[in-house]
């Protein structure tokens, strides 16, 4: 059962892409250039919602689950992302990339142990890599600015 009533949501604290919009379009652009590198749009799309998962990014969350969806990806993927590991969903290369970024994400805890960029290593180019961890370090840089700032979906 869905309520129609929604609450507000916080208060955005900057609108960065309009105080700040050289930095912002180069950010973007640094995104886009590691994701055109990768190859692999559901790739990176599973690689930007899980790093927002993980960092609790409310407007990243819904921009790529809304374009994940619009390229075809399945619910079922998208409803157990965040346990994907107990899901027979995610393919061995989907799996080395999802665990490589929570890795990353998680770096101050994690350190990106030896075993997980390894087994990323398996299964993607040394310049597939590099594009992945720039996929990775782009996504992390925007949840940051999203959850800093407050960027809040947009009502629909």
């Amino acid at each position: 059962m869905t309520d129609d009533a929604t609450v507000p949501a916080p208060a955005q604290r900057l609108a960065l892409a309009k105080v700040a919009p050289e930095f912002h379009r180069n950010l973007i652009a640094l995104a886009g250039l590691a994701k055109a590198g990768l190859g692999d749009p559901a790739l990176t799309d599973l690689v930007h919602l899980r790093a927002s998962q993980l960092n609790g990014c409310a407007y990243c969350l819904d921009v790529h689950s809304r374009e994940a969806r619009e390229k075809g990806e399945a619910e079922h993927r998208l409803h157990t992302l965040a346990a994907w590991r107990e899901t027979p969903f995610f393919t061995p290369r989907e799996r080395a990339a999802l665990a490589l970024t929570e890795a990353v994400t998680l770096v101050a805890d994690t350190r990106v142990p030896d075993e997980v960029f390894d087994e990323a290593a398996k299964h993607f180019s040394e310049t597939e890599l590099a594009h992945l961890i720039g996929v990775i370090a782009t996504i992390n840089a925007l949840n940051r600015v999203g959850v800093s700032t407050r960027m809040s979906p947009a009502p629909r």
